[in-house]
């Protein structure tokens, strides 16, 4: 029966919510929206989040991107996002696992600097060896730069927000090899411009 065992798509997903801290959230979101060139994945947003699905690298890719424009306004923006791969059932949306490899998003990406800190989990689920995939990734992030400690249920992450994502999309990515028929999410918490002081 469907909903016992993980389906066959590898298809990526992420349903995220963008939270800029200011009156004119509204422009800032849609206007993130609309910047961002979301041809190569199916996205569908209603009155609580987003939700866009298809290779691992346009999901990272328009998430990305999606978060450096609103957060390149300037005001205070958290992303709070749930990654998935091998969800059981999850086939609709399974053309979008043609698309090339090439990246719609990253050059505009790359031209924003924006400072970010993030908190992200990982669970690798049905891995008896999850405890060990966990740590190989945070070991990842220690190459990348971007770890900063481990907080309860979370590990940080602080840096520029191409890097930040880089360590998150390896983190995922690699997690997701280690069983080509696994079920996989990560969830994550970014924030960027926060008036607050960094806690590191």
């Amino acid at each position: 029966m469907q909903g016992l065992s993980c389906g066959t798509s590898r298809i990526v997903g992420c349903r995220f919510s963008v939270y800029p801290m200011t009156d004119r959230f509204v422009d800032v979101i849609k206007g993130a929206l609309t910047e961002v060139d979301t041809s190569k994945v199916w996205m569908k947003t209603d009155d609580v989040s987003t939700c866009i699905r298809g290779r691992s690298e346009h999901v990272f890719d328009v998430t990305k991107a999606i978060y450096v424009h609103a957060a390149k306004t300037g005001v205070h923006v958290v992303f709070n996002g749930t990654f998935s791969i091998g969800c059981p059932g999850d086939s609709d949306g399974d053309t979008y696992m043609s698309e090339d490899d090439v990246r719609l998003n990253e050059e505009a990406s790359q031209q924003e600097n924006i400072e970010v800190a993030s908190q992200f989990a990982l669970y690798p689920m049905n891995n008896e060896n999850y405890m060990q995939v966990i740590a190989d990734q945070i070991g990842i992030a220690k190459e990348h730069g971007t770890f900063t400690k481990g907080v309860h249920y979370a590990s940080r992450l602080d840096g520029d927000a191409n890097d930040v994502f880089k360590t998150l999309e390896e983190a995922f990515v690699n997690a997701s090899k280690t069983d080509e028929r696994s079920h996989v999410t990560m969830t994550t918490a970014i924030s960027a411009n926060s008036p607050s002081k960094k806690d590191k």
